[in-house]
């Protein structure tokens, strides 16, 4: 597995955006697009805006690339909570995508259950029967979850499904997600979380024994295209 510890975010900012940049590149050249799944969040945010930036910006053929979510809670496009609405505001908005090929994780007037099955279908049209994404933005949270997939929860034990919809009670709202089986077909992976919070939960992750019902992340399969970015804070 490839872990890289960074000293100081704005390196790891930056190494994100250029891993981004690069798998582009390569994916572009091999299937002329670039499939991705990305993540919510603040350090996705950071990322985002530096891939909209001056420097970035001509170095990707945003056209090419395909953009699906990682999770989302399920309220409006609109509302501050919204994945979408970040990226779209940090990324979407700044540069120049084909809104053909964007494909939020949300419906007005869908049952979350119903899009869940609506969004699998989407992501079937664009990769095929294999559903191998190009790349994949994780995080994780301070207790280990990554993307919607909470400790203690029945979407960990998910085998078949693409995407899942369901009530987290502990924050009392729908979350819809990307399973472990669709994020393990990654051609790459790129995990990134850092800072003193992280720290106890990136240890198990990495060091701990294997339970993922406890530390989801887990489940993510530490496989050739897999990468962890993380900091001295988290990594001690």
């Amino acid at each position: 597995m490839n872990i890289t510890v960074f000293d100081d975010l704005e390196k790891l900012y930056t190494k994100a955006a250029d891993t981004f940049v690069d798998l582009s590149k390569k994916s572009i050249q091999k299937n002329d697009r670039f499939v991705v799944a990305l993540s919510g969040g603040s350090s996705p945010k950071a990322i985002f805006k530096l891939l909209s930036t001056p420097e970035y910006k001509g170095k990707v053929e945003w056209n090419k690339v395909y953009f699906f979510w990682v999770d989302e809670r399920w309220v409006s496009l609109h509302d501050d909570k919204s994945n979408f609405r970040m990226t779209d505001e940090t990324l979407l908005s700044q540069v120049p995508v084909d809104k053909n090929h964007i494909f939020p994780m949300y419906a007005d007037g869908v049952a979350p259950e119903d899009y869940a099955k609506t969004y699998e279908k989407q992501i079937m049209n664009i990769l095929g029967k294999d559903g191998i994404f190009d790349f994949i933005l994780l995080g994780m949270g301070d207790d280990g979850h990554t993307a919607s997939l909470f400790p203690g929860e029945a979407v960990l034990d998910e085998k078949e499904k693409w995407v899942s919809a369901y009530y987290l009670k502990p924050q009392e709202m729908f979350r819809i997600t990307l399973t472990a089986p669709v994020i393990n077909n990654a051609e790459n992976i790129l995990v990134v979380a850092f800072g003193e919070s992280k720290k106890h939960a990136l240890n198990e992750v990495l060091n701990g024994e294997y339970n993922p019902a406890l530390y989801p992340l887990q489940l993510i399969e530490k496989k050739a295209g897999f990468q962890f970015y993380t900091d001295q804070k988290a990594k001690g």
